[in-house]
């Protein structure tokens, strides 16, 4: 039965995974589509593949700070394993009710703060706020707001570098010369967004194998769990997002290749750069950063900052949002089991 229930969830944390992917397709391919470098199903088909090739070298320290620097692990494991089953079932699902409610609604949430939300709301009634990491907590939601300023600053200071560098260059020259170089920059944000959100989930399935049927063993990420999770989120990215990319792409600010080359790269350089430190941070928010400092650069006017305002709304709401949609979940699920065992 115990072996039973830890598939199922190890299941579940998978389907996360793929939703994640689906969710945040946007955030890798919306810029190349935008600007009309590649088609829809090309450029998916691109995201996924560089999703699943950082599987090869993007580490496990994102992996380690969800899965021990969220919830106290020891505390979790101590509870017992219908404990931990409880928890981040809980937290899965409220995680994935966010997630799929933004989706509807268009708007580029973040997986990484729904999961981390989950996570918080399903552990308080079995360990209360001693079993919440708080240091762990408040780095998270530091880079709410670090995150997206990081990506405002290093689109804009490319996006002028970018100018600068070609100011001299006749438009047909610098369209074709950057609509090469979205290629790369796609490529080097698609690598990011596999190297910091694949990791999330990698960690949640740790939590659970170590917290459960592994229990003598020592909390680490195995092979599997990395190559599992990066081919979920790479199928989820190749099966795409496209209410999320029209908001990305085209409702912010209008992009042209030199603009979309100069998001991309400040916003993956900003994710690859945090994940080697351990950092969680969302790809949506950085992306967005990013976005609207590229389109600033064409002045205050460039940027739909009403458009802005909807996706700082649902930042801001995320984290809170799925703590409460894990509580929920956490107590239906224990009036269902004390019905039916």
């Amino acid at each position: 039965m115990l072996l039973t229930a830890v598939i199922v969830i190890v299941a579940v944390a998978l389907i996360f995974d793929f939703i994640n992917g689906f969710h945040d397709a946007a955030n890798s391919i919306a810029t190349v589509v935008s600007t009309r470098v590649l088609s829809p199903n090309l450029a998916v088909a691109w995201a996924a593949f560089f999703n699943f090739i950082a599987a090869f070298g993007g580490g496990v320290k994102v992996a380690n700070t969800m899965g021990k620097g969220i919830i106290n692990f020891d505390m979790l494991r101590a509870a017992g394993s219908h404990s931990v089953l409880m928890v981040i079932f809980s937290a899965l699902m409220g995680a994935i009710a966010w997630n799929l409610l933004t989706w509807w609604w268009g708007l580029p949430s973040s997986s990484s703060h729904a999961l981390a939300g989950g996570m918080i709301g399903a552990t308080l009634p079995v360990l209360g706020f001693s079993g919440l990491v708080g240091s762990g907590i408040a780095k998270i939601a530091a880079f709410i707001v670090l995150s997206p300023v990081m990506g405002v600053l290093l689109g804009t200071l490319l996006m002028l570098a970018s100018t600068w560098t070609v100011h001299r260059q006749t438009p047909l020259k610098v369209d074709t010369w950057f609509r090469r170089l979205q290629l790369v920059s796609s490529a080097i944000f698609s690598y990011s967004h596999g190297t910091n959100d694949a990791q999330k989930v990698m960690g949640i399935i740790a939590v659970v194998l170590f917290g459960t049927i592994w229990k003598d063993r020592e909390f680490h990420i195995d092979t599997w769990m990395i190559l599992s999770c990066h081919a979920a989120i790479a199928l989820g990215t190749f099966f795409g997002g496209w209410r999320i990319i029209k908001t990305m792409g085209h409702s912010l600010t209008k992009l042209a290749p030199i603009g979309g080359f100069s998001a991309e790269t400040g916003g993956g350089v900003t994710i690859i750069f945090l994940a080697k430190l351990g950092i969680p941070v969302s790809t949506t928010h950085t992306i967005t950063g990013a976005i609207v400092g590229v389109g600033a650069t064409k002045g205050w006017r460039a940027v739909k900052w009403g458009v802005a305002g909807r996706i700082i709304w649902a930042w801001v709401f995320t984290i809170p949002a799925s703590a409460a949609a894990a509580l929920l979940v956490y107590g239906i699920t224990w009036v269902v089991v004390k019905l039916v065992g």
